[in-house]
């Protein structure tokens, strides 16, 4: 088969074609990328020399130099908002900050030299539904939002043949909401309080979709992929019952993504942790394009989930970053990859990508066999 650019093979996969080989994402957008320390021992094993830039603070991730991303042969660039110029983060104790939704983050650290950020504190965690009007929400016609950035878009869709990878950043509702809520608090607004929580969702979309909006505007013809994010499962099941998701959430995100369908033809992306497997037929019935990360150590029969949903969803990861490429060997790696691409690659339909971002306790050598062993095994017509 001829060789495609990185975008054309990227879009066959998203029109469920078979493209010259499984395309690969590494450091394409937040869920994709590799954790700051992680990143260091990369570039030093790669003799890369270098200023570590942050794509996304609280997850603490690299934003991949371009070597980087030729080198490792990633198919995917992140184009991101860009930053406030109405608002300033308040000053905050070191090891700590506040993001523009109000919410205080600190650093937690689990080894030495690694840290996550935690937040902690829910500032609406007292509000009612009156107290909504009166907390002080981001401004969404912000100008610095969208500054530059059309110009961005083009100069990168003109000069790269990468798959560019669209972020509005304002783009989550669950997750938000309980982390301005308090997580137990609003679980138990869903029982005892759901007229809050339908309130506090409401006025999440609204922000959203004036900032998505603005966004797409600006990078929706350039874009093949436009990222949407929220957590909703643990590695064993839901966070909430399938029946609160539909009555409390799937309107939200179903008028939110007939606001993207509107602005442009990118597909949509979406990422949730866990094993949301009971929520797929909800996500498609919304609109959905594709599915990340595919947590293989909850979502256990990758080829049951391409059988079921494969004809409907694209798969966007699936490489196990909890066991294998931590612990495993080169060829426990290489044998993992093969698997994915075998259950999930034939037909298109996959595009490859470890389960999250990759921790710092992975090493470069095993990055480095999972991005080789997905060009080497992912060719089609596939034989794995």
């Amino acid at each position: 088969m001829v060789e495609m650019t990185s975008r054309e093979r990227v879009i066959a996969a998203l029109q469920h074609r078979e493209p010259d080989r499984v395309p690969l994402d590494i450091g394409g957008g937040a869920s994709t990328s590799i954790v700051v320390e992680g990143y260091e021992l990369l570039k030093r094993g790669l003799g890369i020399s270098s200023e570590t830039r942050v794509l996304n603070k609280i997850f603490r991730v690299a934003r991949l130099d371009e070597a980087v991303l030729k080198g490792l042969g990633s198919d995917c660039y992140p184009l991101t908002l860009k930053p406030s110029v109405n608002w300033k983060p308040p000053s905050s104790e070191p090891g700590s900050f506040v993001d523009i939704w109000g919410l205080k983050w600190r650093e937690v650290y689990y080894e030495e030299n690694c840290f996550y950020y935690e937040c902690v504190d829910s500032p609406l965690k007292d509000a009612d539904i009156d107290g909504l009007d009166a907390y002080p929400w981001p401004d969404p016609n912000d100008p610095g939002y969208t500054r530059g950035l059309a110009d961005e878009a083009k100069e990168l869709f003109e000069s790269t043949d990468y798959a560019l990878v669209g972020d509005a950043g304002f783009k989550s509702f669950w997750e938000l909401g309980y982390l301005l809520r308090g997580y137990d608090r609003l679980l138990m607004d869903i029982i005892i309080n759901p007229a809050f929580v339908s309130a506090l969702l409401s006025k999440l979309l609204e922000i959203n979709t004036v900032v998505t909006g603005r966004f797409l505007d600006a990078v929706g013809p350039y874009i093949q992929v436009f990222r949407t994010a929220d957590d909703m499962a643990t590695q064993n099941g839901l966070l909430i019952s399938p029946e609160s998701y539909r009555k409390l959430i799937k309107p939200i995100y179903k008028r939110y993504y007939d606001l993207i369908r509107l602005k442009t033809d990118a597909k949509i992306f979406y990422h949730s942790c866990g094993n949301v497997t009971d929520l797929l037929d909800v996500f498609i019935d919304n609109g959905l394009d594709i599915i990340n990360p595919v947590q293989v150590s909850a979502m256990k029969n990758t080829a049951e989930l391409k059988n079921k949903y494969g004809d409907r969803l694209v798969f966007w990861g699936g490489i196990d970053t909890q066991h294998v490429l931590p612990n495993g060997r080169v060829e426990d790696v290489e044998a993992e990859v093969r698997l994915r691409i075998r259950d999930l690659g034939p037909g298109g339909g996959y595009v490859a990508a470890a389960v999250h971002n990759i921790q710092p306790d992975v090493s470069p050598r095993n990055i480095i066999a999972m991005t080789e062993a997905v060009k080497k095994y992912g060719r089609y017509p596939l034989t794995v």
